[in-house]
């Protein structure tokens, strides 16, 4: 009996979770189209082409807000259970709120094993292919560079002088910029010219600027197919500079962190990232502990609204407590290692500590 319950109640967590997901997934699709129509108004691009970049954008961002789904999806399946009076039988035959809590635990922590080796691999492709179907979709247009006040900075030297590169977009990990404004000095630091492009190659020793208009001070501008800037960055300097964490597979990670090590880089970025996959499986088990904390009360002792409003503030708390961390280890006053795992552990003590006041007194 006791292992039937445990399938049932796992499979009834796993059910609110993937309705929780389905929901949020949908709601980000929807926000996500809105944004990117409103940008791409000019660009002629068909609805279905915007359709498909939202899906392709939209699972990294998912991916950030994990976390709080499986606290929210745990706590949405107990307080159905509660309010079914079910965790009142399962109390009568015997069972413990550890023992139907475990089943969530193992299924959030098989998930998380899951997002981690191979749910992350996926969304960053699939992040990568929007960048480029929104380049070929920007491509088709001319924009006013000059007024590109964000995206990526730069700045280069080389025997010619040295040189400041802003882009709009990266794709392949830096490899590849859209939307290029470089501004080139000489030797002696005067502004000698704006290059306006709009993609740009990293080659060996330079890089490729494609439709370049060049603007040199008491000169017309000057159109060219291709336009050749000297660099001396590497690739992996250029990966350190343009590439986010976040882009990068799991299973690319420690090649990134061995190959900016290798060129005398930091690869803080990188750990922290790799660190917080390998913590993601304990992370999610932790929300579920948390939200069992909150969310395991009867509700004829009533209370429970201010209990689900507690849960949720203490999931916010968490992930305010994560992005700290996580700004603390950019800033390399904590080591990656550490700002990974410390939201885990604090979930995990938080919610196992008042699970077991409630239990066992």
């Amino acid at each position: 009996m006791t292992g039937t319950l445990a399938r049932y109640f796992g499979m009834r967590f796993l059910s609110t979770l993937a309705a929780v997901l389905l929901g949020v997934y949908l709601l980000v699709v929807l926000i996500d189209y809105v944004e990117l129509s409103r940008r791409m108004a000019d660009a002629n691009a068909s609805a279905w082409v915007i359709i498909k970049i939202s899906l392709f954008r939209v699972p990294q961002v998912t991916e950030r807000i994990f976390p709080f789904c499986v606290l929210v999806g745990a706590m949405t399946c107990y307080l159905s259970l509660s309010r079914r009076l079910e965790l009142v039988v399962s109390r009568a035959a015997g069972m413990s709120a550890w023992q139907f809590t475990a089943p969530a635990v193992i299924t959030a922590f098989a998930i998380g094993i899951f997002t981690t080796t191979v749910y992350n691999p996926l969304a960053a492709s699939l992040h990568e292919r929007s960048k480029r179907l929104e380049a070929t979709i920007s491509g088709n247009f001319r924009t006013a560079l000059q007024s590109t006040v964000t995206g990526f900075w730069v700045r280069q030297r080389s025997p010619e002088g040295q040189s400041i590169i802003n882009a709009a977009t990266s794709r392949e990990q830096g490899a590849l910029l859209s939307n290029v404004t470089a501004f080139v000095f000489d030797q002696d630091n005067q502004f000698r010219e704006r290059i306006e492009s709009s993609s740009a190659v990293l080659r060996a020793g330079h890089w490729l600027l494609k439709d370049a208009r060049i603007h040199a001070p008491g000169k017309p501008a000057e159109d060219r197919s291709s336009y050749q800037l000297a660099t001396n960055l590497t690739p992996e300097q250029v990966r350190e500079t343009f590439s986010t964490p976040e882009t990068v597979p799991f299973w690319q990670l420690p090649q990134f962190i061995d190959m900016a090590e290798r060129a005398g880089l930091t690869a803080s970025g990188y750990r922290l990232q790799y660190q917080k996959l390998l913590a993601r499986p304990f992370l999610l088990a932790a929300m579920v502990l948390l939200a069992a904390a909150f969310s395991l009360r009867f509700f004829r002792f009533g209370g429970v609204q201010i209990m689900v409003l507690g849960g949720v503030a203490s999931g916010f708390v968490l992930y305010v407590m994560s992005k700290v961390m996580d700004d603390l280890s950019h800033a390399e006053l904590v080591p990656p290692i550490v700002s990974a795992w410390v939201p885990a552990l604090v979930g995990g003590l938080t919610g196992f500590v008042a699970l077991l006041h409630q239990e066992d007194g």
